[in-house]
């Protein structure tokens, strides 16, 4: 099987976690990563090149792409990059760890990366540019929205609805059929009972919201 082109935005920790995943599987060759930090040119991030800023995915129209950023703090920083950089969604990879497990019928957007030992149990779709952490776990009508961010070991029960650029923190618990409003952040092992707003952070068990002031944009890496 011939392996595809990929570049990979983002030289941070999470690039590395990507990028292991796609060494674990068959189908991406990584040719380097795109990183607008002046102090990333030229570095290697685990055998991989830096080869300079994220103007440089135009000089590669053949090669897909996937964005590697995350912050809790700015939930919609993948948001903000994705649309500066302007591409087309067929640009964009979807990268899925070969440890990752996925009903037949399971439909990824553009963009999205699953790590190793995520599940998702039943058919449904998952957005683009959304990313799951190891061991997060999807159930049954589960509807996660375009650039959503789950951490390590994350659950979501059924029919649970998490809105565009959501945070979940690791080990947090999601009850069936609550709402997580677009850019809320769930903090780490918080266990979420009730319907959550738009842009609240909330934290703790049960979860209680910490602040009703929306979280900041991420403009540039």
């Amino acid at each position: 099987m011939t392996r595809e082109p990929l570049l990979l935005v983002g030289a941070g920790g999470l690039a590395r976690e990507v990028l292991a995943a796609i060494r674990s599987g068959d189908r991406w060759e990584p040719v380097g990563l795109l990183d607008d930090r002046p102090s990333a040119a030229g570095d290697e991030v685990d055998g991989l090149r830096v080869l300079g800023g994220t103007a440089l995915v135009h000089d590669h129209p053949a090669t897909k792409v996937v964005v590697c950023v995350a912050n809790a703090h700015r939930p919609d920083g993948r948001r903000s990059l994705v649309r500066r950089l302007g591409l087309p969604p067929e640009r964009y990879a979807t990268v899925v760890h070969p440890h990752a497990s996925l009903a037949p019928g399971v439909e990824l957007g553009a963009g999205t990366v699953l790590l190793a030992g995520v599940v998702i149990t039943t058919p449904l779709r998952v957005g683009s540019h959304v990313l799951a952490m190891p061991q997060v776990l999807l159930t049954h009508d589960d509807e996660v929205s375009d650039f959503v961010t789950m951490a390590g070991r994350a659950s979501l029960a059924g029919g649970v609805r998490v809105g565009e650029a959501a945070y979940i923190g690791s080990g947090a618990l999601i009850r069936e059929g609550v709402s997580v409003g677009a850019e809320a952040v769930i903090g780490m092992g918080a266990v979420v009972l009730n319907d959550v707003p738009p842009g609240q952070t909330w934290a703790g068990v049960p979860a209680r919201p910490l602040s009703t002031v929306s979280t900041p944009r991420l403009e540039a890496l």
